[in-house]
């Protein structure tokens, strides 16, 4: 078996490979660079999980980074149980080829309960007093004690948030190459997702992402280095690209403008209360899906939003059939955005009732995506709550802003220049210059297992 290291770098895009990637440039030249097909939605979990089992979403099931769960009644985003993709992942396809086969999921989505020989995710303890400690799951156990022991505990505050920065990369790539040094998997996937925050916050062509671009090369360098050292086969790949937005869409708001949202009020603060509504949105990036709790306003609902600015196509049935997201996660339609918008979960029209996580990072009570979580309303404030914190009092850090045109970079939608698609760069030995997100898995399998099957042939 040939070992691979398939390094994800997140917002990777022809857009953005030029003068402040010349260590990606250089392994562009030596190797062969690839346009992937984004799958709709072209959102993380979404993408990760069709390169890993390479089925589309209407038949791995994730829709999105989040949907509504309609026996719980609740919209739930950023869940990390593997037992919710419906599709076997390529370390199951691979053991099964080879029971010697090893796979470390380093950061990759739907991390836990998995069956990868290794593997790390995020997960913050939640203390008993409101606290939230930084902190990660890791399959063994143990490898979070040495992983902590030898990198300090995983930076979750520079993972995602208004601190998040190159530090959080670091450290996957450092315990990426510890497993690597200890444990030598035959497949070792490595998420680094630095790119992701400049690129939302400043666009692709700001000069702050100029130099974020510089320091995510010099890691990507590094990586390339120490496993081309041992032997290791490299593959560079990204999951999506993101293009500039100027244009933020509420479309909640426009539902709840014509009658269909039930919005609670509880301690003067507005709630959405989705079970009870007619019909709304579960916004992601570029994408959003329409629950319709009531069917009769389904017609009234395309209709109206036939004529709204920012959305470029209202996918029902027939269409979400050809888009291959057509699963039951899936709202009864899901709304695609024009180029340069995006879609916001804002319910309220008062920014003085909005719910208290609105001002704070918190992605699991949102009934949706806020990448406004990444800009700060108030660093003196921010200063002071944390003070608050380290004294022993309990102190809510309601620092984010309610402003969603702060955002300059989005994702999501397919029907875009193929500057902003996402990229395979490898040997791969195919013709063409682009290949569809539901190959990867196979190409991965066909460079793992080369040798492998040469044997069988050369036996024979």
């Amino acid at each position: 078996m040939q070992r691979i290291a398939v390094i994800d770098i997140v917002g990777l895009s022809t857009s953005i490979i030029g003068e402040h990637t010349p260590i990606i440039r250089e392994f562009i030249e030596k190797h062969k660079l690839y346009n992937i097909k984004p799958v709709l939605p072209a959102v993380t979990t979404s993408a990760q999980t069709t390169y890993l089992t390479g089925l589309h979403p209407k038949d791995h099931g994730i829709v999105g980074n989040g949907w509504y769960d309609k026996d719980d009644a609740e919209i739930k985003f950023w869940k990390q149980s593997n037992k919710l993709v419906q599709g076997e992942n390529i370390w199951q396809t691979a053991k099964k080829m080879n029971p010697a086969f090893t796979c470390a999921q380093m950061f990759w989505w739907y991390n836990m309960y998995n069956d990868a020989d290794f593997s790390v995710t995020p997960r913050p303890n939640y203390l008993a007093d409101g606290r939230k400690i930084p902190d990660c799951y890791a399959y063994p156990a143990s490898l979070r004690d040495e992983l902590t022991e030898k990198f300090g505990k995983f930076p979750l505050f520079n993972f995602w948030g208004p601190n998040a920065n190159i530090k959080s990369s670091r450290w996957i790539a450092d315990a990426a190459m510890y497993v690597e040094s200890k444990h030598q998997p035959t497949l070792n996937l490595i998420y680094l997702p630095h790119l992701d925050y400049c690129l939302q916050k400043y666009g692709p062509s700001s000069a702050e992402t100029q130099k974020e671009l510089s320091q995510i090369d010099a890691l990507v360098g590094e990586l390339i280095a120490f496993f081309s050292r041992r032997n290791v086969e490299i593959v560079l790949l990204s999951e999506y690209g993101i293009a500039p937005v100027n244009r933020p869409v509420h479309i909640n708001r426009i539902l709840r403008k014509e009658g269909l949202l039930e919005i609670r009020i509880e301690r003067g603060r507005e709630l959405l209360d989705a079970a009870a509504c007619q019909a709304f949105a579960v916004a992601d990036h570029q994408i959003a899906h329409i629950y319709v709790n009531d069917q009769q306003v389904k017609q009234r609902l395309k209709t109206l939003l036939t004529d709204t600015a920012g959305i470029a196509k209202i996918l029902d049935k027939n269409e979400l059939t050809s888009y291959h997201i057509n699963h039951d996660r899936a709202g009864d339609l899901v709304l695609l955005a024009e180029p340069d918008s995006w879609f916001t979960y804002y319910f309220w029209e008062d920014d003085a009732v909005a719910p208290d996580y609105a001002r704070m990072v918190d992605i699991h009570k949102k009934p949706g995506y806020d990448p406004v979580e990444m800009f700060m309303s108030s660093k003196s404030r921010a200063i002071f709550k944390l003070l608050l914190k380290k004294i022993g009092l309990r102190a809510i850090l309601d620092i984010t802003p309610l402003d969603a045109s702060l955002v300059k970079g989005s994702h999501g939608i397919t029907d875009i220049a193929p500057a902003y698609h996402p990229v395979f760069i490898g040997d791969i030995g195919i013709d063409g210059d682009t290949i569809n997100a539901t190959d990867v898995k196979q190409l991965l399998l066909d460079k793992i297992f080369a040798n492998q099957e040469a044997n069988k042939l050369s036996l024979a």
